[in-house]
């Protein structure tokens, strides 16, 4: 549960149950059971969940500051409370669709009689270009080509003293995941859950077994500078068990701890390696998605090739990867505007 979901300190949870807010804990049991049910049953998706159980528990807390019971919230609220928060268009959308989806689950259950957030209308809002950064080719070149795959280990004054030079597993590992992500436009969540067994050989080909977004299974090939990466990094690791994952955290010895990379230490990792190459911070887990589509894109490659490649269902989501536009009018803006 997050911060917004802890009951205040005069409704605590019961021994042995999950928490839920005070404004649903003030509702009963059948309340509390339902509110749960609504996460655990009705989204399948970790990230949506944890996204609408954030949104539904600022507005609990609102609620409560306003002295507000469950029985009694009406469309005014709902609306005032959307008023009342400095978000941007697509988080409104969001908050919203998780209120309705909350208080629908609550009517169909008969916990409250009618679903205030239901006729509350958000604000317009489509976006024609996406806003995650991109790099260049030259720039994706440059940040594969400055991870660094050795590093320096000191020995030991008992056995000699001085360093010695063996392959940085690290190095290896990041190198591999970002131009997997980059060449195959894969998201960063499907890449984290690679096991041992999704990677195979299809006659002299690599070929990756992905579980995207939906429970999606994919089937995608390697590029050959991808299956090098993972090839340099998996005979070092030594990761043999087919359960095993792919791309595990280090211990304080600088070996595979067998857990697995989360998404957050992934975007700590980028940032790190973007910096040290001396790239944009904005950089996120994400850019390689777009730069791989982008580029795939300004090389030749059909956008309903892409598409499919990005397991996409409709294809004005790949062309929200698709950059070349603004890549083009920069290059104009920087060769024909000048004040001299």
């Amino acid at each position: 549960m997050t911060g917004e979901l802890i009951p205040s300190p005069l409704l605590p949870a019961p021994p042995g149950t999950f928490p839920v807010p005070a404004l649903i804990a003030g509702a009963g049991d059948k309340a509390s059971e339902h509110f749960l049910e609504f996460f655990a049953a009705t989204i399948r998706n970790k990230n949506t969940r944890a996204a609408y159980m954030q949104a539904v528990g600022q507005f609990c807390r609102w609620c409560e500051g306003l002295e507000l019971q469950l029985h009694t919230i009406r469309p005014l609220h709902v609306s005032a409370y959307i008023e009342s928060k400095a978000l941007t268009a697509p988080s409104v959308k969001q908050h919203l669709a998780a209120l309705r989806g909350l208080f629908n689950w609550l009517v169909i259950k008969q916990v409250v009689p009618d679903n205030p957030a239901l006729f509350v209308k958000g604000p317009r809002f489509s976006r024609q270009v996406g806003i995650t950064p991109i790099l260049e080719p030259e720039q994706m070149r440059k940040l594969l080509d400055s991870i660094p795959t050795t590093r320096e280990v000191k020995i030991a004054r008992k056995h000699g003293g001085g360093v010695r030079i063996e392959a940085d597993v690290k190095g290896l590992r990041d190198r591999a995941i970002i131009a997997i992500m980059a060449y195959t436009f894969a998201r960063v969540s499907a890449v984290l859950k690679l096991k041992r067994s999704d990677y195979s050989l299809q006659g002299k080909r690599a070929r990756l077994r992905l579980l995207e977004k939906g429970n999606k299974e994919k089937l995608v090939w390697l590029h050959h500078e991808a299956e090098q990466y993972l090839d340099a990094y998996l005979d070092v690791a030594k990761i043999s068990e087919a359960g095993a994952a792919v791309f595990q955290t280090l211990n304080k010895n600088h070996r595979l701890s067998g857990d697995g990379i989360s998404r957050r230490d992934m975007l700590r990792i980028v940032k790190e390696r973007c910096l040290a190459a001396g790239l944009p911070e904005n950089i996120c887990n994400h850019t390689f998605r777009g730069t791989g589509i982008t580029v795939f894109l300004q090389n030749g490659g059909s956008l309903e090739a892409a598409q499919d490649m990005a397991n996409h269902s409709d294809p004005r989501t790949t062309k929200l990867y698709d950059r070349r536009k603004d890549l083009a009018t920069l290059g104009e803006i920087e060769r024909r505007i000048a004040f001299e």
